[in-house]
């Protein structure tokens, strides 16, 4: 009776063995070759800039005591251009902004018997750290430095001697950002608001009453003023909504600036409110088998 005992289980030992070898060969026929998939954070980035062009309409004040010692009121218009793209280096942490705009102020004094006209334009490049899911994972924040050049001239027709205010300074400063993600309705919304704070440069600036004819012949003795918060102070600030509608984002919010200067007896102030409207969206490039999207939205 033992053998026999014996001689079955290497029966069914064998038996066994046959039975799995048939079926581990029957599922490597049936198997599906899959796709190699990489981690997320090994796959090529693909950092689309998001572009948007503005329009504005709102309310302007000019003051500069190189040409009268009046403050003119009236109205403001303006022309945008923004373009934020993630960074190549670190994609998830940087991101960059370039902006551009050119403006003009046409504004009266306060009995309506004069005019003067403000144009200026100004360029600004930024570099900002980003911190997303700062309180929730729909609220971010950015924070970098920036570099700002600004010109411009002011006009004022009554002038005989100096009719022309010439404005131009460079600087260094810092700007922010504070961005919510949300939606109304089935329409993502990013509601933000942004900031640009220079903190130190230089500017133009002749002394009161000096001509630009005596600049001309070689009067040009503290020209080139150094600019910090105790001689000038500037400010770029907005608030806006961006809605994306499919491919398209539309924007509109509120933008206001503060140029303030006092040096050489000479006092300039000028602030503009505008109303925004501005078209744009993310220019996608034709996604890779092997890429990830970094929106900085």
């Amino acid at each position: 009776m033992k053998r026999i005992n014996i001689l079955l289980c290497l029966v069914l030992s064998v038996l066994m063995a046959w039975a799995s070898q048939e079926v581990g060969d029957s599922l490597t026929d049936r198997a599906v070759d899959l796709p190699d998939v990489e981690p997320s954070c090994l796959l090529e980035p693909n950092r689309p800039p998001a572009i948007m062009f503005t329009a504005e309409g709102g309310w302007g004040r000019v003051l500069d005591s190189y040409l009268t010692p009046i403050t003119y009121k009236g109205w403001h218009t303006a022309l945008g251009f923004e373009h934020n793209q993630a960074c190549g280096f670190s994609p998830e942490r940087w991101q960059r902004q370039l902006s551009l705009g050119v403006a003009y102020d046409h504004v009266d004094n306060r009995v309506g018997n004069n005019t003067m006209h403000h144009l200026g334009g100004t360029a600004r490049w930024a570099l900002m750290r980003r911190w997303s899911g700062v309180f929730n994972r729909h609220f971010s924040l950015m924070g970098g430095g920036m570099t700002w050049l600004h010109g411009g001239i002011i006009y004022n027709s009554a002038n005989s001697n100096n009719p022309v205010s010439v404005k131009a300074y460079w600087t260094l400063g810092l700007q922010g950002i504070a961005q919510y993600d949300t939606h109304l309705g089935h329409v993502p919304v990013c509601l933000r608001y942004q900031a640009a704070l220079p903190v130190a440069g230089v500017w133009f600036s002749p002394d009161y009453d000096e001509s630009f004819y005596e600049i001309y012949v070689g009067n040009r003795k503290h020209l080139i003023q150094p600019g910090w918060w105790g001689n000038r102070f500037d400010l770029d600030h907005q608030v806006t909504a961006d809605f994306r509608l499919g491919g398209t984002i539309l924007r509109v919010g509120y933008h206001g600036t503060i140029e303030r200067s006092w040096a050489r007896h000479l006092n300039t102030h000028i602030t503009t409110h505008g109303i925004v409207i501005g078209l744009g969206g993310e220019f996608l490039s034709l996604p890779s088998r092997s890429s990830r999207v970094i929106s900085t939205y």
